[in-house]
């Protein structure tokens, strides 16, 4: 079986194991189409883990914890690999923030919010094993595989 390889990354993050159906919103999120640096972009390659999955390299460009977490919102389980030199420096696990600002739409029609110039505000809740954002103006709940990104 013949391989198409990429070139190895100098400097810079790979996003692995991201969901192939969430790559693109992971690429949104963290508003790679103004990035200046060089990125390659793999969808739907073959992961014994995840079946399908996509993987994002950028060179020279390292994600603040904050970003991450934002990476987290769409895909939990993406790994962050932190290149220097040609090696992996760390190998940084996702977690979600304890609160979302401005980057998800409130799905209430009716949350001010969605009429009004107030950006928007959630709080990452955890009850009963299941993870959601609540707006922090009209109480609604987001399940995370739900959320609509601004």
């Amino acid at each position: 079986m013949k391989r198409l390889q990429v070139a190895a990354l100098r400097n810079g993050t790979v996003i692995d194991h991201i969901p192939a159906n969430k790559l693109f919103k992971v690429f949104a999120i963290l508003d790679l189409s103004n990035c200046t640096e060089t990125i390659t972009v793999g969808n739907n390659l073959n992961s014994q883990t995840v079946g399908k999955k996509g993987i994002i390299k950028i060179s020279d460009r390292f994600f603040s914890q904050e970003e991450a977490n934002k990476i987290s919102l769409i895909a939990p389980k993406a790994k962050i690999n932190i290149i220097k030199e040609y090696e992996v420096v760390e190998k940084r696990l996702l977690s979600l923030p304890d609160e979302v600002r401005e980057i998800v739409q409130c799905v209430n029609p009716a949350c001010i919010t969605n009429h009004q110039p107030v950006k928007t505000f959630f709080n990452v809740v955890t009850e009963n094993d299941e993870t959601h954002l609540r707006c922090h103006y009209c109480e609604r709940d987001v399940k995370l595989e739900e959320v609509k990104l601004k």
